[in-house]
């Protein structure tokens, strides 16, 4: 596997989880709410610490998945802005408290919009190996996790949800690619993949002479 992609993988997988324990830390946070309590400011600083180390990672794997695979444009261009999407509802969550009044965290049409997108990034995940069973199989169930967290709503439970939902849904998305990726059930063609190389060459190019032909003379 390329080394870059790698990391990039791993830094998605660390990212998403990242929000996952962001997603329970706010859940702790709503149940015991007190503006005057030490214990509420210490679950907002953590909050705020899986926000921006969560961004930062899956930013930074965003990055590396670009510069390492060839094309893919759309699902490079759509995961971008599904990370910046995520962050934009995690700040909101946070601060719906404070000042943002124009915020509805039990708004169903907002936990819907949010799911349809985060599946729809899902799904163009497909995009990096198209066709291989196992990898369809693994992209169909983590949209049906996504696509779960709409039900949050109906339990009258915040956007955060949601949010747990994508996130746990991306954890075991990048798990998933890193695994098949190790064990040879997808393969995924970056720049300056020697191994690729090796296979176009053996295929347009012409082995040297080995002087085997002399025995012919």
């Amino acid at each position: 596997m390329h080394k870059k992609l790698s990391l990039g993988l791993s830094l998605g997988f660390y990212g998403n989880l990242t929000f996952v324990i962001f997603a329970l830390v706010c859940y702790i946070y709503y149940k015991s709410f007190d503006p005057a309590s030490g214990f509420s400011k210490v679950l907002e600083v953590c909050a705020y610490l899986c926000l921006f180390g969560g961004f930062a990672m899956l930013a930074a794997a965003d990055v590396l998945i670009i510069i390492t695979t060839r094309m893919r444009k759309l699902l490079k261009t759509v995961f971008s802005l599904y990370i910046v999407m995520e962050a934009v509802m995690m700040y909101c969550e946070l601060n719906s408290f404070k000042v943002l009044s124009f915020y509805d965290p039990y708004s169903v049409w907002l936990a819907i919009i949010h799911s349809v997108l985060s599946a729809a990034v899902c799904f163009c995940f497909l995009d990096l190996d198209r066709y291989k069973h196992p990898f369809e199989s693994t992209v169909i169930i983590c949209i049906g996790i996504i696509l779960g967290g709409m039900f949050g709503t109906i339990l009258n439970i915040r956007i955060y949800f949601g949010i747990l939902a994508n996130a746990i849904s991306f954890t075991i998305l990048f798990a998933m690619i890193r695994s098949m990726l190790n064990r040879n059930i997808i393969e995924i063609d970056c720049h300056g993949d020697s191994a690729r190389v090796a296979e176009y060459k053996g295929v347009f190019e012409t082995e040297p002479d080995t002087g085997n032909n002399s025995d012919n003379k």
